[in-house]
């Protein structure tokens, strides 16, 4: 019988956030009566197919007991499919998946590897595409497309450690690639940026951005869907303490993901809502927003900057949801809808019609 997929984990740092995201969901679409399975993606890249309810805990060691391991199988006969065989001498068959629920946060799972995998795959599967993917985990490539769209948005310039300092500190520094919360540093002078960057820096191995810091700026966040039409949740300032950034442990680090945070919820007739809602409208068009996502902004007085999207954000912004209310079932719903009303992605080969091979000449010819 054909059902969804709700697919968690991964090979990043957010994969324990993933775990709780895909554990709150697959609990919430069991109790609407939609049948589910579970499938877990392991830090060390293998994937397994779950049973029963699971709970966090279950996840400590590793792979929880009695999971079938996955492989995911592309060309037309792709899809998951589970190792073993299927009894005496037939091959296994794959699942009958109607889409994945993608709840891998950070990573391959929100890069566009694992998009352009199930592509691969024929299997649909609910948040951004490939392409919307990559956009908004490459901090770099983000900034300079919602600039182009003329939203304003803080320098955001390649750390050179070598080079001078692009502008006036103080600074922070955070991975290009990479989550809204992990490998992020402040720093009060180019010398102890630059000295820290040179030195081997995990999370930012595959290079690093630098932007003015602010201090005292506040953080606000909304939430953008693209099915049934475009609609956008209530915005909120999260609330962080006396931490300087709103980092992991501000967000995650309170037994519920994204869902515990602590938050004020800004009135809908706050004049700042209005040019949230309006910003974020225009990213959520340039950026190709597919599924829910998460705009996030930084307020410094009267300035509001555009900072980053979060095309898979945590619990899939289940909390922002409130004004006006959109139960989780539903959302999760919608999601699952919005991925199977077309076919999964289909590749052409038109216009290969063998022309240019007949007209090639030999390759020998074009080593000479």
């Amino acid at each position: 019988m054909s059902r969804p997929v709700v697919l968690f984990g991964g090979p990043s740092p957010e994969h324990d956030i993933s775990i709780l995201t895909g554990l709150l969901a697959a609990r919430t679409l069991a109790a609407a009566g939609q049948e589910v399975d579970q499938v877990y993606w392991s830090k060390g890249g293998e994937l397994f197919l779950l049973d029963g309810a699971l709970e966090a805990e279950d996840f400590l060691e590793g792979v929880p007991r009695k999971a079938r391991a996955l492989r995911l199988q592309i060309g037309a006969e792709g899809g998951l499919v589970p190792e073993g065989g299927g009894g005496l001498g037939r091959k296994s068959r794959a699942l009958d998946v109607t889409a994945v629920l993608n709840c891998c946060h950070g990573g391959p799972g929100e890069d566009g590897s694992l998009q352009a995998a199930l592509d691969l795959a024929g299997i649909r599967y609910t948040g951004p595409s490939a392409a919307g993917a990559a956009l908004g985990m490459d901090k770099l490539a983000f900034a300079a497309t919602v600039s182009a769209a003329g939203l304003p948005h803080l320098p955001c310039v390649v750390v050179d450690p070598e080079g001078p300092a692009p502008f006036d500190g103080p600074y922070i520094v955070k991975p290009r690639f990479g989550g809204s919360s992990i490998g992020i540093e402040t720093f009060d002078d180019w010398a102890s940026l630059a000295a820290f960057c040179r030195a081997p820096q995990a999370n930012l191995r595959d290079g690093a951005v630098v932007e003015p810091f602010r201090p005292g700026i506040d953080d606000v966040e909304i939430a953008v869907r693209a099915y049934p039409d475009l609609q956008l949740s209530a915005a909120s300032k999260p609330l962080r303490g006396d931490a300087s950034i709103l980092g992991y442990r501000e967000k995650y680090v309170g037994g519920e993901g994204m869902v515990s945070a602590p938050r004020q919820v800004m009135a809908a007739d706050d004049p700042l809502v209005a040019r949230v809602r309006e910003a974020a409208t225009t990213v959520a068009k340039v950026a190709g927003v597919r599924g829910v996502a998460r705009v996030d902004f930084l307020l410094d007085g009267d300035d509001l900057f555009v900072n980053e999207i979060n095309t898979i954000p945590g619990s899939l912004t289940k909390h922002l949801w409130v004004d006006p209310p959109v139960p989780f079932a539903t959302l999760l719903g919608d999601l699952l809808a919005e991925a199977t009303r077309g076919p999964a992605r289909a590749f052409s080969t038109r216009g290969a019609d063998g022309s240019a091979l007949r007209s090639a000449g030999s390759i020998s010819s074009k080593l000479a």
